[in-house]
C-alpha cells in the first residue's frame, strides 16, 4: 500500500480539522455572508461558544455584534475583503467576560482568485498581559511608556474601562499624556478602528465652539457656505475626546449635558435631529469638583462626566520612567533622522533624576530634543541639557516623612539610577545605613540587576 502523501492528508477535510482542532490558537472562518463554517475547539475555550451553536450562523447575529467590532470589514454589504490583517483587540465572551486577543485575519480565494471567505486566527493574551503588569515587567502599554507602579495602575483602569462605554474623564497636569490615555481607552475598548476625534475646547473661541462640536446647516451663519458635520457627528460608532473640558462656556455645558442624556443634538441653524453612537472621554488639568464648587462647571454634567476617573501621576511621582522615556525619545530621533541613537551620560541621566519637570512628559521630550541638537559626540552630557536642568544639580531624593527611613522598592530604584549603581552614595541619598540597603538588596536581588 503507498503512503499517503502530505497532499492527500491536506485534502482530507476530516483531517484539516482534527489539525485545526489541535491548534492552540482560536480559529474561526466564514464566508462573504458572514456564516460561520468552521469554528475550532481553541476558539470555544477562548470565547464560551460551542460550535454547534454557531455553525451556519450569521457571525454578528449568532456572537452578538461584530466579533472584530469596529475593525470588522464586514459590517458594509459592499465592503472591501482585506487580503491580510493583524490587531490586537477585547473580545466579550459568552459569559459577558472581556478579553484580550490579538487577531489575524487572511482572505480565502478560490482557484481563480476570487474571494470567498476569510479566515481569523486568534491567541488570547489576557493572563499574558495581567502577569507582565503584576510582575512590573511591561514597559509600555498601547504606547504609552512606563513601568512605574503607579503607571501600572493607569494601565489595568485602561484595561478595566475599555470594556464598557461609560464616559471616563481624565485629569492630570499639562504634559503628562491625557491625549495618549483617551486614545488607548479607544484603541483598547471594541470601539477600536472606529473614529477617534479629539477637540481642544479650550483653544477656539465661543462662536465656534458650536459648531466645531455638532456642526452647522448651510446659511446658519454668513460663513456658513455648505452644511458641515460636527465632531460628534463625525466620532459616530468610535470616540470623541473633550480635551480641556472646563473651559466650556456654561451654555456650551447645557448643551452637552443633553446629548450626554438623550444621545441627539442638532447642527447650528438646523431642525433635524441627529442621533449618533459616540463614546465621550473627557480630560482638564483642573480639578473640576473645585470648578463646580466654584460654579464655574456645572454639577449635573460633572456627574455625567466622570463616571469613571483617571487620574494620571506627574512625571515627579514616577522618576524611575525618566531613563526609561529618554531612550524612547532618543530611539524615536534616531529613526526618525536614520542615524545612530544617542546615549546618555550617567551623571546627565541623574540630573534628569532630579529636576521637578514641572512640564511633565513633554517637557522632557523638548529636553532630549534640545540635548540632541546641543551634542557634538555621542554621549549626552550634563552640558548638553537645558539651562534650567543644568541649574537643577544640588536636589535631594525625597525622603519618607518622620524619623523611620523604611525603603521601599521605588525609591530605591531611583536612588540607585541616580548614583549609577554607587550603594554607598545611594545609602547616603536615601538617608539609611549601608547595612541597611544591602540587607534589602538581597532581599530584592533583581533590583539591582536593572
Amino acid at each position: 500500500m503507498a503512503p499517503l502523501t502530505l497532499e492527500k492528508i491536506a485534502s482530507n477535510q476530516q483531517n484539516l480539522e482534527r489539525i485545526l482542532d489541535n491548534l492552540n490558537e482560536g480559529i474561526i472562518a466564514h464566508d462573504l455572508e458572514r456564516r460561520i463554517f468552521f469554528f475550532n475547539r481553541a476558539a470555544e475555550k477562548i470565547t464560551g461558544f460551542k460550535r454547534q451553536e454557531l455553525l451556519g450562523q450569521d457571525c454578528h447575529d449568532a456572537l452578538g455584534g461584530p466579533f472584530c467590532g469596529e475593525r470588522c470589514s464586514f459590517c458594509e454589504q459592499d465592503g472591501p475583503v482585506p487580503e491580510h490583517s493583524e490587531y490586537v483587540l477585547n473580545i466579550t465572551t459568552k459569559s459577558g467576560e472581556s478579553r484580550r486577543v490579538e487577531m489575524s485575519v487572511t482572505s480565502m480565494q478560490d482557484d481563480s482568485g476570487r474571494p470567498y471567505g476569510v479566515l481569523a486566527a486568534f491567541r488570547d493574551i489576557t493572563d499574558l498581559i495581567r502577569l507582565k503588569m503584576q510582575a512590573g515587567e511591561l514597559n509600555r502599554f498601547a504606547n504609552i511608556i512606563g513601568r512605574d507602579s503607579k503607571m501600572r495602575q493607569v494601565f489595568q483602569q485602561i484595561r478595566d474601562v475599555a470594556a464598557y462605554d461609560y464616559p471616563a474623564h481624565i485629569f492630570g497636569e499639562t504634559g503628562t499624556g491625557k491625549e495618549l490615555v483617551a486614545n488607548a481607552i479607544h484603541n483598547e475598548s471594541r470601539r477600536g478602528g472606529g473614529p477617534f476625534v479629539p477637540i481642544n475646547c479650550g483653544a477656539l473661541p465661543e462662536g465656534l465652539i458650536e459648531s466645531e462640536l455638532f456642526g452647522h446647516v448651510k446659511g446658519a451663519f454668513s460663513s456658513a457656505i455648505r452644511d458641515k458635520k460636527g465632531r460628534f457627528e463625525l466620532s459616530d460608532g468610535g470616540t470623541i475626546f473633550l480635551d480641556e473640558v472646563a473651559e466650556l462656556s456654561k451654555p456650551m455645558q447645557v448643551k452637552l449635558l443633553r446629548f450626554l442624556q438623550e444621545g441627539t443634538f442638532e447642527r447650528v441653524g438646523g431642525e433635524k435631529t441627529i442621533r449618533v453612537n459616540v463614546r465621550v472621554v473627557s480630560a482638564t488639568n483642573k480639578d473640576l469638583k473645585r470648578e463646580v464648587h466654584n460654579n464655574n462647571f456645572r454639577e449635573d454634567l460633572y456627574y455625567r462626566l466622570n463616571v469613571i476617573p483617571i487620574q494620571i501621576p506627574p512625571l515627579r511621582d514616577r522618576k524611575t520612567d525618566i531613563p526609561l522615556l529618554a531612550d524612547h525619545f532618543l530611539q524615536e530621533a534616531a529613526r526618525r533622522f536614520e542615524k545612530k541613537p544617542l546615549r546618555l551620560a550617567k551623571d546627565a541621566q541623574a540630573l534628569l533624576m532630579d529636576y521637578h519637570w514641572p512640564g511633565n512628559v513633554r517637557e522632557l521630550q523638548n529636553a532630549i530634543q534640545f540635548a540632541i541638537v546641543k551634542c557634538n559626540g555621542r554621549v549626552i552630557t550634563p552640558a548638553d541639557l537645558p539651562m534650567e536642568i543644568k541649574g537643577n544639580q544640588y536636589v535631594c531624593i525625597p525622603r519618607s516623612p518622620g524619623p523611620a527611613r523604611k525603603l521601599d522598592l521605588e525609591r530605591v530604584q531611583a536612588a540607585l539610577i541616580k548614583t549609577g549603581g554607587n550603594k554607598a552614595r545611594a545609602a547616603k541619598a536615601l538617608g539609611v545605613g549601608r547595612a541597611t540597603l544591602y540587607r534589602f538588596l538581597s532581599d530584592h536581588p533583581k533590583l539591582y540587576e536593572k
